[in-house]
């Protein structure tokens, strides 16, 4: 399958600062605050969940296509991505905009302060489709994830309008839409993506209720934090595959990122609804035991090792021929 992946390319850039940012606080001067704070560490992550899912999927041999956009200062970015079995060659490159980016910094006690440069994001919505699919030679699924609002209406209406299958993953932008919005985005999906509380922020924007959103698109996947997942299809039971067991928690950024990354290379592999969630949790395991959401390292004889002992030795059988 030629699987492509909408949605943010970013960066993230933390910072650390030793003290505490309320002792810096005049009361009856918060209307003209002036502040510079001197940081111990930069820490630069490379993120966007397009960017995640696609390196995920890379690391699993699916070679992905990455669809958005980003800023002249995306060389590095790109050469990493190309590096991990992304093709890139469909990210728009603005002519004067950067790639987007969060800027956060944290104190001793945990509080922040933080700021979203949108950059070249907002150029998402000029991305055809078509071109996309010309150069690979066709689509079997487009993925639409979290990017600038009006990229992902043009890029569900194309898909439509084409007849291209494809996922509805708001994630962040959920948040910001109202339930016309949704409806539009979520009705004739083939996968609708989303966690529990999203599911119902979902259902109470649309004023539709589980059971006409499930008649509305071909499967839904709805992610249970530490439980799994859930894939329900309308007349068929639910498939609920659990996670294995965890050797550390150590940062839960990027993990639904890394699950579709596994199950829709999974799908691409043409294995069943069950392999394909049962590989996505998989590589969310090892995403959440490590800090960042690019930083793991998928080692082959290692996934295979707790795969089998997760989900035993026919499961493992299915997989291990396909894993890249």
């Amino acid at each position: 399958m030629r699987i492509a992946v909408t949605g943010s390319i970013a960066t993230d850039h933390l910072m650390t600062f030793p003290g505490r940012f309320a002792d810096q606080l005049v009361a009856d001067q918060l209307h003209t605050v002036s502040l510079s704070f001197l940081v111990d560490n930069l820490d630069v992550r490379r993120g966007g969940v397009a960017a995640n899912i696609c390196f995920g999927m890379g690391q699993l041999g699916a070679r992905p296509i990455l669809v958005g956009a980003a800023g002249a200062d995306f060389d590095e970015y790109r050469a990493w991505l190309d590096r991990h079995g992304v093709d890139t060659e469909s990210v728009r490159i603005s002519e004067v905009l950067h790639t987007a980016r969060f800027v956060c910094t944290t104190d001793a006690d945990h509080n922040q302060i933080g700021s979203f440069y949108t950059g070249a994001m907002s150029e998402a919505r000029l991305i055809e489709l078509k071109a996309v699919a010309d150069r690979v030679g066709g689509l079997d699924l487009v993925s639409i994830g979290a990017d600038d609002p009006e990229a992902m209406l043009r890029h569900t209406e194309e898909c439509r309008a084409r007849n291209i299958p494809f996922a509805a993953d708001f994630s962040q932008q959920i948040a910001r839409m109202d339930g016309e919005e949704i409806r539009t985005l979520l009705d004739g999906a083939t996968y609708l993506f989303s966690n529990e509380y999203e599911k119902g922020l979902i259902e109470a924007k649309t004023g539709w209720s589980d059971e006409e959103i499930l008649g509305r698109v071909g499967h839904r996947v709805t992610t249970l934090g530490a439980r799994g997942v859930r894939i329900e299809r309308t007349g068929e039971s639910a498939v609920e595959v659990g996670c294995p067991d965890e050797e550390a928690k150590v940062d839960p950024t990027g993990v639904g990122d890394a699950f579709r990354a596994g199950f829709m290379s999974g799908l691409s592999w043409g294995v069943s609804l069950e392999r394909a969630a049962q590989v996505g949790c998989m590589l969310a395991t090892l995403v959440i035991e490590t800090l960042g959401t690019q930083e793991y390292a998928l080692r082959r004889t290692q996934f295979m090792d707790r795969f089998t002992k997760a989900y035993g030795h026919d499961a493992a059988a299915e997989v291990r021929s396909h894993l890249g």
